[in-house]
């Protein structure tokens, strides 16, 4: 290897067609791999990248580094991915040209405050503490960000675009609808989106729910109440009497009206279906259990589908 580190460090003759072919030839690295390369100094990342296995020699690497500075860029301190075998020449110019790896944080629609505080603690790569959540307040989208981005900048990042979709949603809203404000509208999108597992209910659901409004019918909504005994986190069971009656602002069995703050992150769709509902005069609907529902306009029709759909589950 002195015969390399030589070639390396004389540019000229003989000396510099060697270190040119050290420079170009394959590397050991088997298969592309992604290496989060720290600061500190081309020592530091060299010995970085060879325990990895991108690299043979960290001397020979601080070597080509020095030889190649001239006029270009700093070698970089970010996540990048190593092509397998590649040379020398090329880790250089990822590390000084190429694009870091990007990450990918997905915030499911529905997901209460609590859930998206547990997701973002044990995401790989980001840091710092997650600052507080409100309820509703962050959008579920899927969030691109890099090693060694902070919890706080998706969050802020997040908070912001469910302020531009709720934004966008209210602008062009539906005439007439029982809603004063873009909050309510957020908070009743919240419900929707966790009342039903088909996307293509959500108008029908958001408008069911809209008309009981319009009457002065209590919204009885199951999620709320999932919500007022357990606040967001883990419920495993199913809603009883009990819970039915459990007084809370969040309890739509016994609260009329929309509860004061939204139960969970509505998703894009949900803020559409509430400001632009389906035209329909129901206001009743059940479970059928796959994560459907069927929908009735009389309490009558709604007791007929009741009594059929529990007689299916039994």
């Amino acid at each position: 290897m002195l015969g390399v580190l030589a070639a390396l460090a004389l540019l000229g003759g003989l000396g510099a067609w060697q270190a040119r072919r050290i420079y170009t030839l394959p590397g050991p690295l088997a298969e592309e791999r992604a290496v989060v390369v720290p600061r500190g100094g081309a020592e530091g990342i060299a010995r970085t990248l060879a325990a990895a296995g991108v690299i043979d020699d960290p001397r020979a690497f601080a070597l080509a580094a020095w030889w190649t500075q001239a006029g270009g860029r700093p070698l970089r301190a970010a996540e990048f991915s190593f092509p397998a075998r590649a040379s020398l020449a090329e880790v250089l110019r990822i590390l000084r040209e190429g694009r870091p790896v990007q990450r990918r944080l997905t915030i499911p629609e529905g997901f209460t405050a609590r859930q998206i505080l547990a997701l973002l603690e044990r995401t790989e790569g980001l840091t710092g503490e997650v600052p507080p959540i409100e309820e509703g307040a962050l959008l579920p989208e899927t969030y691109a960000f890099q090693w060694g981005d902070s919890r706080a900048g998706i969050v802020r990042r997040a908070e912001a675009a469910m302020a531009q979709a709720l934004a966008e949603a209210w602008e062009r809203r539906a005439e007439g609808l029982p809603l004063a404000t873009p909050r309510e509208a957020l908070v009743l999108a919240a419900i929707v989106e966790r009342e039903t597992g088909v996307p293509e209910e959500r108008p029908r659901i958001a408008a069911v729910f809209l008309n009981r409004l319009r009457r002065g019918m209590p919204l009885q909504s199951d999620p709320t109440v999932i919500y007022a005994v357990a606040a967001g986190g883990p419920f495993e069971r199913a809603i009883t009497r009990a819970d039915l009656e459990r007084d809370s602002p969040f309890n739509t069995y016994r609260v009329r009206g929309l509860p004061p703050a939204p139960i969970a992150a509505p998703g894009r769709e949900a803020l559409i279906a509430v400001t632009r509902p389906a035209s329909t005069d129901e206001f009743y609907f059940v479970a059928t259990g796959d994560g459907g529902h069927v929908f009735a306009r009389t309490l009558e029709e709604h007791n007929r589908n009741v009594a059929r759909w529990r007689a299916r589950g039994q």
